[in-house]
């Protein structure tokens, strides 16, 4: 056993992408772009450029260095809300407890903002510590008593909306402070670029999380623990640690992509966090990452570019939210159908 543990901690760094074994030489040009697509959603980048032509074709401007800020920032909010999702994905959970947490964080800003003696920053650590040791205990109980993690998540997710109305007496504040909404101002800047903060935000995150993933010894240890909880152990991985950490990561996030949020929509209501929970989701199997693995935050980079870029061409075509709801159910049933029997196929294989 203990030469298995030395062999996961002192392994080479893995790759960006673990999803599939280098194709082996012989095959076809279909085969290896079938190789290629295990690896890298390539797919679903190529439908990416398709739609923005299609957007440019049918919406003249659509591709104005203007309307493409307020694409990508879109894509950043979607992107910030699916982190926690990806890493519990990846470890075979769900957690519908997102939009709960996103609305706490958005209330926090917009309605603790001027309680007296207390400033700001203290307000938002208080909330992301209450947040994370919430989603902890979510992670301990789903390991601990086996309950599957959409029944806990989702009183999670109320508790915490429930919590904060108490707190802030039903109301949400009267707006995001300035900071807050110049972070998701499309017309924003960062350092003089020409780039609003979010997007550099979410462009850290991307390769933070990447790193974090594949080159970490606890990136190692939380793919080990998705890919096969009974090898984790015999391997001398805590995974009910792993499963507690990732849910108080995910739910500390959350938190943080409410403040976010807050600035970006300016009314803050009960609902917000709602979208951002189905996108997430729906983000996630669309960019490959299977529940469990194989998969990366790449991956669900790429599911939040495809995904943005139908919604805002549907929209600026006149389609209805409604219309936009269907999508994200088809498209989520859709990848996991698919991914489910390409995983079938790997298997017999």
């Amino acid at each position: 056993m203990t030469t298995q543990q030395g062999s996961l901690d002192t392994a080479a760094p893995l790759a960006p992408d673990i999803t599939a074994p280098a194709p082996p030489e012989g095959l076809s040009a279909a085969q290896r772009l079938l190789s290629l697509q295990r690896r890298f959603p390539l797919v679903q980048l190529l439908l990416t450029v398709a739609v923005l032509g299609w957007g440019a074709a049918a919406m003249p401007g659509f591709l104005d260095p203007t309307s493409l800020r307020s694409v990508l920032v879109l894509c950043a909010l979607t992107g910030l809300a699916s982190i926690g999702q990806t890493l519990v994905v990846l470890i075979r959970g769900i957690d519908l407890s997102l939009a709960g947490f996103i609305v706490a964080g958005a209330v926090t800003v917009t309605q603790f903002g001027d309680v007296p003696g207390v400033p700001l920053p203290v307000m938002l650590v208080l909330a992301v510590v209450c947040g994370g040791a919430t989603g902890g205990l979510v992670g301990y109980l789903c390991h601990r008593f086996a309950i599957h993690p959409i029944i806990v998540t989702l009183a999670a997710g109320s508790i915490a909306v429930g919590v904060t109305a108490v707190l802030s007496g039903g109301g949400t504040g009267a707006g995001a402070p300035g900071w807050v909404v110049r972070l998701s101002a499309p017309m924003s800047s960062t350092f003089g670029l020409p780039v609003p903060p979010v997007v550099v935000i979410w462009g850290l995150a991307v390769v933070a999380v990447s790193v974090l993933l594949h080159r970490t010894r606890s990136g190692r240890r939380l793919l080990a623990t998705g890919a096969s909880p009974v090898a984790a152990e015999l391997a001398h991985i805590s995974t009910r640690k792993v499963w507690v950490t990732v849910y108080a990561v995910s739910a500390a996030l959350a938190i943080l992509a409410g403040v976010v949020l807050a600035g970006f929509a300016g009314n803050v209501d009960n609902r917000l966090g709602n979208p951002y929970l189905f996108q997430s989701i729906a983000a996630v199997v669309l960019g490959g990452t299977a529940f469990g693995g194989p998969g990366s935050y790449t991956r669900t980079t790429v599911g939040v570019l495809l995904l943005t870029t139908v919604s805002t061409v549907l929209v600026g075509l006149g389609f209805q939210e409604a219309d936009q709801q269907i999508l994200n159910g088809v498209v989520i049933l859709a990848a996991m159908a698919l991914y489910g029997r390409e995983r079938r196929l790997r298997d017999q294989v």
